[in-house]
């Protein structure tokens, strides 16, 4: 039979692989690799459920709203298993941590497409918006803010009129104004928090691939 590669050479491999299609060094895929074993350490369980990235979120990233969490989570979780394998873990952070301002702009609308079917609606924007805003002087006063926050929203992202944001509508505005890419309350991280989480590779080079 063919000589088989070992586990540490067929890891190397693929780690490599992944350094190709991503935006990251082989150190900064080590640290991650690194976390992603710390998070997993029994032989037995070799994905993150949805309770650990939540925890991974809050507390790297100071993402606290439960809805967009969850969010979050889904749009790491490509075969929606409801748990992040190793690659689903290095391909969601390549977006989340380095991605271009396309690959974010994609990210971002697909976190707010709440129930994914391709468009931001009135009800899911109001959805988001109640999550993310201070409650007012009364629970009346606070949907009426909301409703008027929701509806000067739209006015300026729906460039086609048709009562709900598309993903075409959401990359043409947020192209034109970039500070409303997480219009809908936060899901990616801070440049601090980003730097924290993966420190660039001249501040902290993680052993290569162990």
């Amino acid at each position: 039979p063919p000589h088989l590669p070992s586990t540490m050479a067929a890891s190397k491999a693929r780690l490599e692989e992944l350094r190709l299609q991503t935006h990251f060094t082989k150190a900064e895929l080590a640290s991650l690799h690194n976390r992603f074993k710390d998070l997993t350490p029994h032989p037995h369980t070799s994905k993150i459920d949805r309770n650990k990235f939540r925890d991974v979120l809050h507390e790297h990233f100071d993402i606290d709203d439960s809805l967009l969490m969850d969010r979050v989570f889904k749009t790491f979780d490509q075969d929606n298993d409801n748990l992040i394998s190793f690659e689903e873990w290095i391909f969601g952070h390549s977006v989340f941590l380095k991605g271009t301002l396309e690959e974010k702009r994609k990210f971002c609308f697909l976190v707010f497409d709440l129930n994914g079917d391709g468009y931001i609606s009135k009800e899911e924007m109001f959805q988001m918006l109640q999550k993310c805003l201070v409650k007012q002087s009364s629970e009346e006063d606070s949907e009426e803010g909301i409703k008027e926050l929701v509806d000067l929203i739209l006015k300026k992202m729906d460039c086609d009129r048709d009562g709900r944001v598309s993903q075409a509508d959401y990359v043409e505005t947020v192209q034109r104004e970039p500070l409303l890419l997480e219009a809908f309350g936060q899901c990616l991280p801070s440049e601090k928090t980003r730097l924290t989480f993966l420190p660039p590779d001249d501040v902290a080079m993680a052993p290569a691939y162990k």
